[in-house]
């Protein structure tokens, strides 16, 4: 058998298993995704970040509500119904706001 052709059989072989893999993957996040719509419990991972005091956060870095609002990208609007609690933050906002709690100067750096 020729180099060629033994890394073409190795290839085809290779790409099989990949596929092998992704379609297993695929059938499982589907059967998970029609037990959670039947209302069965699924042992799929699910990562909510804790809830945040905002006012707190911001106090902490020694910003104004616009100078806050600004630099992380949130309108003010929003800022001041989270810190009135009229609203809470969910979902990216509540991530973005736990690791500016945590590493706000990476945040900073990062949003440029």
């Amino acid at each position: 058998m020729r180099l060629v052709d033994w890394l073409q059989f190795l290839l085809q072989k290779r790409w099989r298993i990949i596929m092998s893999n992704v379609f297993e993957s695929i059938a499982k996040g589907l059967q998970e995704a029609i037990e959670l719509n039947d209302g069965k419990k699924v042992a799929a991972k699910t990562h909510r970040p804790p809830h945040v005091d905002v006012a707190e956060i911001r106090h902490g870095l020694g910003l104004t509500q616009m100078e806050f609002a600004s630099k992380f990208c949130i309108s003010v609007s929003t800022l001041r119904h989270w810190e009135r609690g009229d609203r809470n933050p969910h979902g990216p906002a509540l991530a973005l706001l736990n690791v500016v709690a945590r590493e706000p100067q990476a945040v900073i750096r990062a949003l440029g």
